[in-house]
This record gives structure tokens, sequence and C-alpha cells, in this order.
């Protein structure tokens, strides 16, 4: 017997009846099939409407294979099990389903629905109440965790979820910073600051990198300057400075240092805790510089800097700190002694000797390398610091890396410069000579080994040059007359027909010219001042633009050329240069220099003259010369 046709029931196959479609659907073929599926649905709805309503209690009629095929159909034609595939539609019935299916739509409501909370929070935030029922939801999480860590101190699983909740809490107080002007007067006034400050000795590192990150953030020196009205950044100014003040109320540096070696830097979290530590030292210093010697005299965060650059493999912690020592070094002459106390010129050195030989990998470790040659530069300020130069053999690291060619070249340079400035630097410019550094400078002076291009008159020299005219200016003012060292410097000068000296006057040129035009616009400037007295106040300002733009150069380079006339009249008549043109630079550059004698390292008896001493008796020996 035949079932099929006894039952008259069609063959389903055996993959199901489902629509097989390509795998990208035009909308006019979705549009199709979903008026053919939905059309008999309707129809059987309305026959169902109009039949008698009966056996409701029990199962109703058996379920025939149309029905089937329709909750197949239901359930799988939507593309991806697209929840809103049918739902959302336009008048002509064109789809814009959300690719999301039923399971994936309940979890985005879910997460819509706290964020919708989220909202509604943060647009009340900017409320003086909002304010104090976040400040207050803390303080309760605080003492809460403090009680339960007090009462079960050896069983975590009492205290664990208050420690969630605080963790929240702190965490909450990350919006404060787009509100500066009400909460931070806020925080301060209601002991908060002194709670969260507190937490930084809490046992669980976690809270701790919690408390310093909403520090960093609350210390941003750009919070809530969306605005660009004026008055507004001044009150935030003013409302940053009541919570920073506050902070350093509740010891905040030293509790941030103590932290340090708390963390270990493999952990993901722990090295952002380190960023963000390092982060609040730079807004703090940012904010008020002078606070960088009382960061260095209360806390060891020098000492731990130090240590931190000399890790073998670099990161932007370790980049983070070599630019924080170059801050903490910047004219403060207390923290420079404090970085020679703690060998801080020999690690410097050890860590720059790994550039003598190669180039940074990268724009961070060139950064990196910068900010220790920086740092470097401020401390060799110091002549207890230059004696510890010297001592370390800086100098001759420093010539080796002039020959290399490398990155650390044109630093270098920079370092020798400050290192041989000032009668301090006396002993480095006899041993710089002494190690056969004059043929490395002035190959450098020459441009010899690099690809030359035609100077043009208008462009300031490049910056190695500039350094390079300080370090001979330097070797003439400190090495002694007659000596063995100092005629190997003129020899250097009268060599190769005078070609060094026409470098000088070359650049000479270039620097009267550009000066020139700075003087022309000075001249206007002056013709539009009102009165006398208004002139006078403008007068300092004027004096050093005129420095940079060429004066400074211009008595450099004349200073040297007034030094080599002293020895070794040949250059005269050179390029139309005359006595007269270098002595009244000398004049201007007499006139300006600080006339304050420097002392010797060597004895308390005698002095060296000064500079404005020095200048007096080139321009007195010109003047008779050019008798």
């Amino acid at each position: 017997m035949d079932i099929d046709n006894l039952f008259k029931v069609p063959k389903i196959p055996l993959g199901g009846n489902k629509r097989k479609m390509p795998d990208n659907p035009t909308p006019e073929m979705l549009k199709k099939l979903k008026m053919d599926v939905t059309a008999p649905q309707q129809q059987a709805d309305e026959n169902k409407s109009r039949e008698p309503r009966q056996n409701v209690k029990g199962n109703g009629r058996a379920p025939t294979v149309e029905d089937e095929e329709d909750v197949d159909m239901d359930q799988n034609f939507a593309p991806g099990g697209d929840a809103d595939y049918f739902v959302e539609e336009d008048d002509e019935g064109r789809f814009f389903g959300g690719g999301l299916t039923s399971e994936q739509k309940e979890i985005l409501n879910i997460f819509e629905n706290a964020a919708g909370e989220g909202v509604q929070e943060d647009s009340e935030e900017m409320s003086i109440t909002a304010i104090r029922r976040m400040l207050l939801r803390f303080e309760r999480a605080v003492n809460k965790n403090q009680d339960l860590r007090s009462k079960y101190p050896d069983d975590p699983t009492k205290f664990i979820d208050s420690e969630a909740d605080l963790d929240a809490a702190i965490k909450a107080l990350l919006p404060l910073a787009q509100a500066p002007v009400l909460a931070y007067p806020e925080i301060v006034r209601s002991g908060t600051i002194a709670l969260l400050v507190g937490l930084l000795a809490h046992e669980n590192v976690d809270i701790v990198i919690d408390v310093v990150e909403v520090v960093h953030e609350l210390t941003d020196e750009d919070v809530g300057n969306e605005d660009e009205d004026d008055e507004t950044e001044e009150s935030a100014e003013e409302a940053l400075r009541t919570l920073i003040e506050g902070l350093l109320e509740n010891s905040i540096l030293e509790l941030l240092v103590d932290n340090l070696p708390r963390l270990n830097e493999s952990e993901e979290s722990d090295k952002l805790g380190v960023f963000h530590i390092l982060g609040i030292f730079e807004n703090i210093l940012g904010f008020n510089p002078q606070l960088s010697t009382k960061l260095v005299e209360k806390t060891t965060i020098l000492g731990w800097i130090l240590k931190r650059i000399q890790s073998k493999t670099h990161d932007e912690n370790r980049g983070y700190a070599a630019e924080l020592l170059s801050i903490l070094l910047q004219d403060n002459p207390k923290n420079r002694q404090e970085f020679g106390k703690q060998d801080g010129v020999e690690i410097a050195l050890k860590t720059l000797s790994q550039y003598r030989r190669r180039d940074p990998v990268d724009a961070d470790e060139t950064e990196f390398m910068e900010n220790i040659f920086v740092a470097l530069c401020s401390a060799l300020s110091e002549s207890a610091v230059k004696a510890q130069f010297l001592a370390a053999e800086g100098t001759d690291l420093m010539v080796l890396m002039m020959k290399q060619k490398l990155q650390s070249r044109s630093r270098s340079i920079k370092v020798l410069n400050h290192a041989m400035s000032g009668v301090a630097g006396s002993a480095i410019c006899e041993t710089f000579i002494d190690i056969l550094g004059l043929k490395t400078l002035f190959s450098a002076f020459m441009g010899k080994g690099t690809k030359k291009s035609k100077p043009l008159a208008n462009l300031p020299p490049s910056e190695d040059i500039g350094h390079i005219l300080g370090i001979i200016s330097s070797l003439f003012s400190n090495i002694a007359s007659d000596s063995p060292a100092r005629i190997r410097l003129l020899a250097k000068f009268v060599e190769s027909n005078y070609e060094k000296v026409d470098k000088l006057l070359e650049i000479r040129d270039g620097a009267r010219t550009r000066l020139k035009a700075t003087d022309d616009e000075i001249e206007v400037e002056k013709q539009e001042v009102a009165d006398d007295e208004e002139a006078s106040e403008l007068e300092a300002t004027w004096y050093l633009r005129r420095l940079d733009g060429g004066l400074y150069t211009l008595q450099t380079v004349d200073y040297i050329l007034a030094w080599i006339i002293m020895e070794d009249d040949g250059m005269l008549g050179r390029k139309n240069q005359t006595l007269n043109d270098i002595v009244n630079t000398l004049r201007i550059f007499h006139k300006n220099v600080d006339d304050a004698p420097e002392v010797p390292s060597g004895s308390d008896s005698e002095r060296a003259p000064s500079q404005k001493e020095i200048l007096e008796g080139l321009i007195a020996a010109l003047d008779t010369s050019d008798g």
C-alpha cells in the first residue's frame, strides 16, 4: 500500500523545504520571497478566524505540513538569523535588518540600558549635588572596605566584594576631570582628597593603580578646557591649583614614589601604573616647576630614574623616565648637584655609550637618547659635574661619537660645548686637545665627509656649527698662552692657506646679512613708539631679537677672530674685513655681557678674569693694532 497516495501528502525533501538563495540576494528577490511566504499564512489566519472556537482546552487541530513549513521559514529565512530582518522596513517594503540574532539583540539591549543609566548620571554630574553624591558613594566604599579588612584580615572572601565596590567607586571619579571648577574645591573641602591619597597605601596594588589613574586624569593640564572662554580657563586653572595644593599637603609625592618599587612592570597593569605615576609628576611639575626641588629632596625619585634608564630593553616607561630626568635638571642647580652625587654622570655616559656605534631603532628611542643628552648638558652647568665628566672620560666618549657620524654626533658636539665653557671647563679643553679632538672638530666644522650645499645668507648656521663655534671660543678663552696646546690650536687656522679663517668669514657675512634685516624691522618699530619711556622698556626685547637675528653668531665669530689676530695678523684684509668691524661688535658684546668673575676650581686666592675683562683686553689690543 502506498501511504503517499492514500493520504495525498507531498513528499518532503530530505533537507527540508527551505528555499535556496544565492549568497547575496537582491532586495527585489527578498521582497518577492517574503510575499510568497506570508500570503498563504495570511489566508490561513483568515480562515481560522472564521471557524468557531472549539476545544479551547484541548491541543487544537493537528499540525499540518504547511504549518511545519511556515515555522521553519519563520526561524530560518532571515539571513544570519537577523531578529529584525522583517520588522524594520519602510512603506515600500524595503528591509533594514540590523544583522543581529534574537540573542545578540537581547545582549545589546542590556548594554544600551546600562549605557542609558550612565548617560543619565553624566547629565547630572555637572551639578554640585551630583558631585557630592558621587563623593559620598566613594567615601562609603572606602570606609566599608577598611572595616571589613580590619575585621577579617585573614579571610579575603569577607572583603572581596567590598574591594570590587571600591574599585568601581574610584573609577567613577574619572568624569570629575570634566568639571574642575565645581568638583576640585569640593574634593578638597569634603576630605575626599585625603581618602584618595590614603588609598595609595592600600594592600591591594590594583586599588593603588586605580587611584593613580584617577589622580593622573584629575591633574592633567587640559582639564575642563573644552571651552575657549578665557574666564573659564582661569577658573579651571585656579581649581587645579587648589587640587594640587591639597595633594601636596597629603604627601602625594612621597606616597607615589614609595609605590614605584611595588609595581612589577612585567605585568601590563603595573606597567600602566608606573606610566600614570610618571605622568602625575610631569603634570605637577608642568603646573609648578619649582616643585622639582622638593620632589628630589623629599623622595628617592632621582635614584629610581637613574636605575630605570639603565634597563637593557627600551620601552615607553624608560623613555618617560628620561624625559622626567631632563625636566628635573632643567634650571635647577640643586637637582644637578644631587645628580652628580648619585653618580648620574657615570650612569648617563654608560647609557649613551650604546649609541656610539648604532642609531636608535625608532623615534621613541631617539627621543630617549635626546633626553639623556639634554639632562647631561643641563648638569654640566655645575663645576662639580664637569669634574666628574672629565674623571669618567666623558670627553673621550664624545670625541669618539663625533667620529662615527651617527645621530649621536650632533648631540656629542652640544655636550662638549657645555662641558668646555667657563673657567671650570679649562681642564676639559686641555684634555680635548690632548686626545686629538681638534682634528675631529675641524673636520666637522669644514663639513668634510658630508654632502656640501651652498650656504644661504639669510639662514642661520646649523646647530652643529653654532656649538662648534662655542667650543672654539672656549678653547681660546681657557687654553693658556704660549702653551703647546694653544700653538696647536692656532696652527689649525693657519694651515691650508687660512681655509678655516675663510670659513669663519663666510659665517660672519651670513650673520651680518641676517642682522641687517632684523635691525631694519626694529628701526620701523622704533619710529612707531610713542615716547622714550616705552622705547626704554623695549630695549631688552629688541636686543634679544638681535641676538636671535644674527648678533650672537657675529659676536662669537668676531671673538674668535680677535684672538687669531692677536696671535697672527695674516687674516687681515681677507674678504675686505677690517679691525673696526670686529672692534665694534666686541664693544656691543662688552656692553651687554655679565661682569661676574668666575672662580677657578684650583685655588681660592686667585680668580680667573671675567668675560667682560677679557673683552676689555681684546678691544684695547685691537685698537692699538689698528692705530
